[in-house]
């Protein structure tokens, strides 16, 4: 009978604001070397409304043309009922994150993540302001 199990860890990252990008691949693919399972998913997800976790080839390019899609998109000083409503002025930074989501589910097999070369699991900020980001790891396997 094969047994199957779940594991979540908490881990953080400091941002300095609206198009920070951290590559955390080398922390979720730890994790899953680390847990003692063989194959199964990694679930990586950002806690809160205004950061995602996505793939993408983390390098200064790709993020900086990934940042300037944005930009476009959901441009920072656009006009936004968030900003009526609260007085702030990160309503770009909930539609950024809500377009591109909170979380990413990767295979992984031999205790490894299942990734293309150029394939990193990145932690996009897109809050106007600086903020220590929670995320979780979780783990379903066997």
């Amino acid at each position: 009978m094969i047994r199957s199990m779940m594991a979540t860890t908490r881990h953080h990252v400091r941002t300095t604001g609206q198009g920070d990008a951290h590559d955390i691949t080398a922390l979720v693919a730890r994790v899953v070397s680390e847990s003692g399972l063989s194959s199964g998913l990694a679930t990586t997800s950002v806690i809160g409304s205004t950061a995602v976790v996505t793939t993408i080839e983390f390098e200064p390019g790709a993020v900086a043309d990934l940042n300037q899609v944005l930009d476009r998109l959901v441009p920072r000083d656009g006009r936004y009922a968030h900003h009526a409503r609260w007085g702030d002025d990160n309503g770009s930074s909930h539609v950024r994150a809500a377009l591109m989501g909170p979380s990413l589910t990767v295979p992984f097999e031999r205790r490894e993540l299942i990734l293309g070369t150029w394939q990193q699991i990145v932690l996009l900020e897109c809050d106007t302001r600086p903020r220590r980001r929670p995320f979780v790891v979780q783990l379903m396997g066997e």
